[in-house]
C-alpha cells in the first residue's frame, strides 16, 4: 500500500493526479486523439446539411428578404406564411442509378432532405400582398410593411 494519500489538502483536488494522467494520456496518443476528435467532430454536426444565407433588409415600406439558393431549381422552393412568420424551405432529391450488366445488378439509391428557414417579423404578414422572384440563385420576397392607425392623444385642459 502506498503512504501517499488520494486526497491533496495542498491542490484540494482529491483526483487531480488521475485527471492529469488521463488527460495525458489521451493529448500525446495520436490514434486515440483521431477517434475522439471523430466522434466531436459527429456529434458537432452528424448529419451533414444544406443549408443557406437569408438577409432581411427594411425599406420605408417593405420588409426585402434575400435567400441564396444557388443550384436550386423554382420547383424545390416552397414559401409558407403562418401570422407573422415566413417559411422559405428547399427540397433535395437525389437519385443515383446504377447498372452492372456482367453482374446482371441494378442498384438504386435515392435520398430526400428537406431545409428550412422561418423568419418573425413584427406584424401580421398579409399574404395575399407578398412578392417573390427567382433568378440567377436568388429568392427575393417582398412583404408591404402593415400600415396601423395612428391614435391622436387628446389635450386635456
Amino acid at each position: 500500500m502506498s503512504s501517499k494519500l488520494p486526497f491533496d489538502p495542498k491542490n484540494h483536488e482529491p483526483f487531480g493526479d488521475i485527471f492529469k494522467q488521463m488527460n495525458q494520456f489521451l493529448h500525446e496518443n495520436r490514434p486515440i486523439r483521431g477517434i475522439l476528435q471523430s466522434i466531436d467532430d459527429f456529434f458537432q454536426a452528424p448529419f451533414p446539411q444544406f443549408t443557406f444565407a437569408v438577409e432581411v433588409t427594411e425599406t420605408e415600406r417593405d420588409h426585402i428578404i434575400l435567400a441564396e439558393l444557388a443550384g436550386v431549381n423554382k420547383e424545390q422552393i416552397q414559401i409558407d406564411v403562418l401570422g407573422n412568420a415566413l417559411t422559405i424551405s428547399v427540397l433535395n432529391n437525389e437519385e443515383l442509378s446504377e447498372t452492372d450488366e456482367t453482374r446482371q445488378r441494378y442498384q438504386k439509391r435515392q435520398s430526400m432532405s428537406r431545409t428550412s428557414r422561418t423568419l418573425s417579423l413584427p406584424f401580421p404578414i398579409n399574404e395575399k400582398a407578398v412578392k417573390a422572384s427567382y433568378k440567377n440563385g436568388l429568392l427575393e420576397i417582398t412583404i408591404p410593411k402593415n400600415k396601423g392607425k395612428k391614435i391622436i392623444i387628446d389635450h386635456e385642459e
